[in-house]
């Protein structure tokens, strides 16, 4: 399986749309991700076998030394073969190339030896505020 990476590659709102549904389980949305990374994102990262999007990572930032993995994603299909971990690795690397001194990412329970372990992050300490219920 050949597995291609761009930083801030093009994509198509359809096709992410649907690559987070399957990824995430959840419903297909209509969401303007092209508009949303355009005005919220250092960059992304884009993986794709043949010209099929099966990976996608987003970079926000806080405009000068942090960034933010948002929306990790792998198609069920390609997961358990490095891709989410190569896409990490980009991101990390768009993130040095632009300045960043820090990467961050919060992530649930279970993708603990994910991030910790395939992506080399180290345990930190954090707080969250739920703003909706």
């Amino acid at each position: 399986m050949m597995i291609t990476y761009e930083w801030r590659g093009d994509f198509d709102n359809a096709a992410l749309n649907a690559l987070h549904a399957d990824g995430f389980g959840c419903p297909v949305t209509a969401t303007d991700w092209r508009a949303r990374v355009g005005r919220h994102s250092l960059g992304w990262v884009c993986a794709r076998r043949d010209d099929a999007l099966v990976g996608f990572v987003n970079v926000a930032w806080d405009g000068g030394a942090h960034a933010f993995l948002l929306d990790t994603v792998v198609a069920p299909a390609c997961r358990n073969r490095g891709v989410g971990a190569s896409l990490v690795a980009r991101a990390a690397d768009g993130a040095r190339r632009a300045g960043c001194a820090w990467l961050h990412v919060d992530f649930e329970e279970h993708l603990r030896p994910f991030y910790l372990d395939a992506c080399g992050f180290a345990e930190t300490s954090a707080g969250l505020i739920a703003l909706r219920s």
